[in-house]
C-alpha cells in the first residue's frame, strides 16, 4: 500500500480557540485529487469563458495545465506558479485575476521516479509512461514532471479569441504558432487520464512546457529528449467544478468529439500546410 495516500492530509479541518469560542478551520484542499475545471470536451465546443480565478486555481493544487479565458495561451502550472505561453510562445507569471475556461491541477508529491536517456520522440517517451502506468495502476491518474535536457522540443500557442467564440479547432487552425527549440533545458508537465475519462476530457498524455528560464513554453507536439528524469504522482481521486454559467448548459456534450479533440491536441498546422 502507498502510506503516502493512505495517511494523506486529513479531511477533518483544524481546530482553533479564538477569543474563548472553538472555531473549525476551514478544510485544506485534498492533496490527493485530480481537480479538473470544466471539460475538455465545452472547451473543443468553443466555451472559452474562464469560470475560476488563478487565484482560486491555486487553491487546488501546485502542478497543472489548462488554458485562460477566451483561449489566451496556453498554461502551465509549475510549482505553484501559473504561467502562460503567449501566440509568440513566450512565458509571463498570470495575475491573479485572470479566469480560467479549462484546467487540471493538482498538489505534486512524488511517487515514484524513472531516469530518460536518448528519447526519440514523443511517441517513444508515451511508450515508456505507459510501461509504468501498466506496471502502478492503468486506471489511476497520473501527473508527471519531467524536467531534461532536449535536443529539440515543438511547441505550439494560439492568439486569444472574441466573441462570438469559435471551435477550439477552428480557432487554433487560424491562429496556432509554432516554434521548435534545439538544445533547451526546461519541464515537461503531463497529464495521464485513463480510458473512461473519455467523455470528460483527452484520454492518455498531454504535454506542456515551460524552459528552465521561464521565457519560452507551450502545449508539446513533439521533442527528443537527451536526458531526464520523469517524476510520477499518481492520484485516484477525481472532482469537476462546472461552470455556473447559461451558456454551458446549451452545449450538446453528448454528442462524439474524439476526432475534434485528437486534432486539437496532435496537429501540427505548420506541418499540414
Amino acid at each position: 500500500m502507498n502510506i503516502k495516500k493512505f495517511f494523506g492530509v486529513s479531511a477533518l479541518a483544524g481546530i482553533f480557540l479564538i477569543n474563548g469560542v472553538t472555531t473549525a478551520a476551514p478544510a485544506p484542499a485534498e492533496r490527493e485529487t485530480i481537480n479538473q475545471v470544466a471539460l475538455l470536451q465545452s472547451l473543443t465546443l468553443g466555451h472559452f469563458d474562464g469560470s475560476i480565478t488563478v487565484k482560486e486555481l491555486k487553491t487546488l493544487g501546485d502542478i497543472g495545465i489548462g488554458t485562460f479565458e477566451g483561449l489566451d495561451g496556453e498554461l502551465i502550472m509549475l510549482d505553484g506558479v501559473v504561467y502562460r505561453a503567449n501566440q509568440n510562445l513566450q512565458v509571463n507569471v498570470v495575475a491573479d485575476k485572470v479566469t480560467i475556461p479549462f484546467s487540471n491541477v493538482t498538489f505534486f508529491e512524488k511517487d515514484f521516479s524513472i531516469k530518460l536517456q536518448n528519447v526519440a520522440d514523443k511517441n517513444s517517451l508515451e511508450k515508456i509512461l505507459n510501461e509504468q502506468v501498466e506496471k502502478h495502476g492503468s486506471n489511476s491518474f497520473y501527473f508527471v514532471k519531467i524536467p531534461a535536457t532536449f535536443n529539440s522540443i515543438l511547441v505550439r500557442s494560439e492568439e486569444g479569441q472574441k466573441k462570438p467564440y469559435p471551435t477550439l479547432v477552428q480557432a487554433l487552425q487560424a491562429t496556432q504558432q509554432e516554434k521548435n527549440f534545439e538544445n533547451i533545458s526546461g519541464t515537461v508537465v503531463g497529464l495521464y487520464c485513463p480510458k473512461y475519462m473519455n467523455t470528460l476530457n483527452s484520454v492518455g498524455w498531454h504535454f506542456h512546457f515551460v524552459s528552465a528560464d521561464k521565457k519560452f513554453g507551450g502545449h508539446v507536439l513533439e521533442m527528443n529528449i537527451k536526458n531526464g528524469t520523469a517524476n510520477f504522482d499518481q492520484t485516484d481521486n477525481f472532482n469537476m467544478k462546472l461552470p455556473n454559467k447559461e451558456n454551458f448548459q446549451n452545449l450538446n456534450l453528448a454528442q462524439d468529439l474524439s476526432a475534434d479533440i485528437k486534432k486539437a491536441e496532435q496537429d501540427s498546422v505548420v506541418g499540414n500546410k
